[in-house]
C-alpha cells in the first residue's frame, strides 16, 4: 500500500568527496570520488520513504539562488515533492562539504545548515498549514531545522491523529516545545539535552518530555538511540530493550541515519516499533556499502 509522507526540515546541496585520508594543512589533494545531491536529515530521509514505495512531500526552505536548481532537479529526479518555505529567498542554500575517507567510510562535514533560513511561525501560519493538506498526511518527520513550523505542524497532527517522527540527530534550541508532540523520538548517541552529560541521563528526560502536552488520549510515545554499528537501544510502554544492526564494511556512512529515519517512517505505518527499527537497521546498512547518498537505491530490490 502506498503512504504520503511529509519531511521537514533541512535541505542542503551535498559535494561528496571520496578521499584516501584527511587533508594536511597547507595541502591539495585530489578526490577519488565525487557526486552532488540534495541532503540534508528531512530531505534524504524523503528520498528513502519515496523510494519504499510511497509518496514524499518535502517542506524546507531553499529559495531561487540558481544553486537551487541543483537541489530541485536531483528532488525531481527522486520523485520528492518540494514545498518551498523561502521561495522568494535570493542567498544560496545552505552547502555542505563533505569528505568520505575510503578506507573507513567515516565521513566529516563542514556545513552551514539553516541557521539563517529559520522560518517563524507567524510566516508559516494557518495559510501555510492549509497549503499542505496535513490530512492527506499518513505519517510526518521533523528534523527540527525549521523548528517554529515543526511545532506547529505537530501540534495539528496530534489533532489529526497523525504519528510524529523526530530525527534526533543532536540537540538544537526549541526542541522542548516540540519533544511533547512527537510520538517516535529516533535520536543518536550524540544528542545531549541540556543538563545531560550522558545516556543515562537523556533517556529519562526525553521520556518525560515526550510524555507532556497533550499528550492523554493519544498514542503511546516510543523513544530509541542509535548508536551507529552498535546495537539500537529503544523504550515502549515502559519496556527497554536492544535491536542488533547488521554487520557490515561501510563504503561510506554519509546519510545512513537520515536514511535511517526514512526507512522508519515506512516501516512503522506496517508493522511493530521494534520491526520497524530492525527494517530501518537493514536500509541503513544498504546504504552504507555505497558512495554518496543515492547509488543505494539501486540495491533497494536486494532486500
Amino acid at each position: 500500500m502506498t503512504h504520503r509522507g511529509l519531511f521537514v526540515g533541512l535541505t542542503t546541496l551535498d559535494l561528496m568527496y571520496g578521499v584516501a585520508g584527511l587533508p594536511q594543512a597547507n595541502k591539495k589533494q585530489v578526490a577519488t570520488d565525487l557526486a552532488i545531491a540534495a541532503g540534508g536529515p528531512a530531505t534524504n530521509a524523503a528520498v528513502a520513504f519515496r523510494h519504499l514505495g510511497n509518496q514524499a512531500v518535502l517542506l524546507s526552505a531553499v529559495g531561487q539562488h540558481p544553486l537551487v536548481e541543483l537541489v530541485r532537479s536531483d528532488l525531481g529526479a527522486q520523485q520528492v515533492e518540494l514545498r518551498d518555505l523561502a521561495s522568494a529567498r535570493t542567498e544560496p542554500p545552505p552547502l555542505s562539504s563533505i569528505l568520505v575517507t575510503q578506507s573507513t567510510g567515516d565521513r566529516s562535514v563542514v556545513s552551514r545548515n539553516a541557521v539563517d533560513l529559520q522560518i517563524s511561525a507567524e510566516q508559516f501560519g494557518e495559510t501555510g498549514l492549509a497549503s499542505i493538506h496535513l490530512e492527506t498526511m499518513d505519517i510526518i518527520l521533523v528534523d527540527g531545522h525549521q523548528m517554529a513550523v515543526s511545532v506547529a505542524i505537530a501540534q495539528r497532527a496530534r489533532q489529526c491523529n497523525i504519528p510524529v517522527v523526530l530525527d534526533g540527530g543532536s540537540w538544537k534550541p526549541g526542541l522542548e516545545a516540540l519533544l511533547p508532540w512527537i510520538d517516535y523520538a529516533i535520536c543518536s548517541a550524540n544528542f545531549l539535552p541540556p543538563g545531560c552529560t550522558a545516556m543515562s541521563e537523556v533517556v529519562p528526560y526525553l521520556m518525560q518530555s515526550l510524555n507532556g502536552a497533550g499528550r492523554s488520549g493519544s498514542r503511546s510515545p516510543c523513544l530509541a538511540i542509535t548508536h551507529g554499528g552498535q546495537p539500537i537501544e529503544y523504550v515502549q510502554s515502559g519496556q527497554s530493550g536492544k535491536v542488533s544492526v547488521p554487520v557490515i564494511e561501510p563504503v561510506d556512512t554519509l546519510g545512513a541515519g537520515d536514511i535511517f529515519h526514512g526507512a522508519f517512517c515506512h516501516a512503522i505505518l506496517q508493522t511493530s516499533f521494534v520491526d520497524a527499527l530492525q527494517q530501518a537497521a537493514a536500509i541503513a546498512a544498504l546504504s552504507c556499502q555505497s558512495f554518496g547518498t543515492r547509488e543505494w537505491l539501486q540495491l533497494l530490490g536486494s532486500v
